[in-house]
């Protein structure tokens, strides 16, 4: 029976939010946003006075695809982190080199199922 997929809120037209904002509008926990700040480098919320957390508006679409990986898809912390870092990649023009090593790659994977 597949797990029905909470509904998020919309995310407001501000420039910064808050922890406690994102914590609503993510529906996470502060302590959790914190964690994964340490376990995904592409989180990095502005630290301002007092070592207080101001998230811009792609932070908070970026906690709310982590959410999605961890809670929905049920990845593990590292399979999230892979899956993003693949998701960045794939978005980002291959070089020549880049081209030659996965045509390698699938090449190989064939002769592997042709053994």
């Amino acid at each position: 029976m597949p797990v029905p997929t909470l509904e998020l809120p919309e995310i407001p037209a501000k420039r910064y939010f808050s922890i406690g904002e994102v914590s609503e509008l993510c529906a996470v926990k502060p302590h959790v946003l914190r964690y994964w700040e340490q376990e995904f480098t592409q989180l990095r919320p502005v630290k301002r006075r007092g070592n207080r957390r101001y998230y811009q508006r792609r932070d908070v679409e970026l906690v709310r695809q982590i959410r999605h990986l961890l809670y929905d898809k049920g990845f593990t912390i590292g399979g999230a982190r892979q899956q993003l870092q693949e998701n960045v990649a794939g978005d980002a023009p291959k070089s020549p080199a880049r081209k030659a090593l996965e045509e390698i790659r699938l090449e190989l994977e064939a002769i592997i199922r042709q053994l």
